[in-house]
């Protein structure tokens, strides 16, 4: 029996007396939609941020290393040293294996990352690129043929950091374990000059981490709504998908309906039709007497009123059939040049005996002069006898 009700219930797409098949539906589309959700924490979702992340570090490589080569040179042709293109080289090395952690993550499926442990990666890898600029913030030029080197380190660090603050937006964290021990540093080396220039950039520096941490969070908050936004479009997917899957399905089922109907008619059809042409070979038989006369006129009238419903019995049957040629839109009518009058009559002849029985008289008058009807002789016959089954049972 469970196995019974079971193949029943399949019948159904939605069965509205069952509300657990719909909720099925409903529960799949709402894990799609949590699947992004905008809270912290949420595993796919840091998955995401950190993906995010990386592919920014791969698309913005190349700014970074440019600024430093370019710093580098500069201090070489001021006479720094050596110390700046060691301090270049260490730089570079960092940035290059926080790039490499980028793509190896970029390449991996987002199910296999471990959120805290890529976090924590991606934090050691900034943090190393921050001793290193702490390292620039720290040298020293007693030789310098270029004045202000002070100056120019500061401004680095702003250009460096307003970089960093745009490209590791999508990771908490990443401009403070960057930028916070290099301002430090810049800050103590300018309290020990005491030269007002230090002090001021010294200051503007130190406004300018929190002014680019708030930067970076704005920032964090688009990336936070554009995956808001994908998922959206992953859960308008799924549900495209789901009504996708039921309407194929009610199409499939709705297709083999059809045609286990159409091989119920052709089965009827035959049983039906194989009865139907003894009473029709046997009342016609009787009607024109051909084995002899009949003495009374009565049974010679109800043996052609026998062959003529059996006539429009099998008309019926061949409708039946016909619908589903009309179904799939090959049904033709052969039309040709009919009277009107005779089909009439030949009804009100057939459904004669069925007034009677309910005490019902049917007048027929017709206009002598009716012209012919380019029409199907049969639909027209059936058309009018449903007129007339339909007027005597509702008189």
């Amino acid at each position: 029996m469970p196995s019974q009700r079971s193949t029943t219930a399949d019948k159904f797409i939605v069965d509205r007396r069952k509300p657990h098949r719909n909720s099925d539906v409903a529960r799949a589309v709402r894990k799609t939609r949590d699947r992004l959700s905008q809270q912290a924490g949420n595993p796919d979702f840091d998955r995401e941020l950190l993906k995010l992340h990386a592919r920014a570090m791969i698309a913005g490589a190349i700014i970074v290393p440019l600024l430093v080569l370019a710093t580098a040179a500069t201090g070489l042709f001021a006479g720094v040293g050596k110390a700046i293109g060691v301090w270049a080289l260490f730089i570079l090395i960092c940035y290059a294996i926080v790039v490499f952690m980028a793509r190896r993550i970029d390449r991996t499926e987002a199910a296999e990352l471990n959120p805290p442990q890529t976090h924590r990666d991606f934090l050691i890898g900034h943090f190393l690129c921050g001793l290193g600029w702490a390292w620039f913030a720290w040298l020293g030029c007693d030789a310098c043929q270029v004045d202000q080197f002070q100056l120019i380190k500061a401004v680095v660090l702003l250009l460096a950091m307003a970089a960093t603050a745009i490209t590791a937006s999508s990771l908490r964290g990443a401009l403070l374990a960057t930028f916070a021990v290099p301002v430090a540093a810049y800050a103590y080396a300018g309290a020990r000059q005491w030269m007002p220039v230090e002090l001021i950039m010294a200051g503007l520096l130190i406004v300018s981490l929190p002014f680019f941490a708030y930067v970076a969070r704005r920032l964090n908050r688009s990336s936070l709504m554009l995956l808001s936004f994908r998922s959206e479009k992953d859960a308008l997917i799924a549900e495209l998908d789901t009504a996708k899957s039921m309407s194929d399905e009610a199409r499939r089922r709705a297709e083999d309906a059809n045609l286990a109907k159409s091989r119920f008619l052709a089965s009827m059809s035959h049983e039906l039709r194989t009865p139907l042409n003894a009473i029709l070979g046997f009342s016609e038989v009787m009607a024109n007497e051909v084995l002899g006369p009949m003495s009374n006129p009565t049974y010679r009238d109800y043996a052609r009123d026998v062959h003529d419903s059996g006539q429009h019995l099998l008309d019926l049957i061949n409708e039946i059939l016909d619908l589903s040629r009309i179904e799939a839109g090959r049904y033709q009518l052969n039309e040709e040049p009919m009277m009107l009058l005779s089909v009439v009559e030949d009804c009100c002849h057939m459904m004669e005996l069925k007034a009677r029985n309910k005490d019902i008289r049917i007048v027929q008058d017709f206009e002598n002069a009716l012209p012919r009807l380019f029409a199907d002789e049969r639909a027209v016959r059936q058309i009018a006898l449903n007129l007339l089954s339909n007027a005597i049972k509702f008189t």
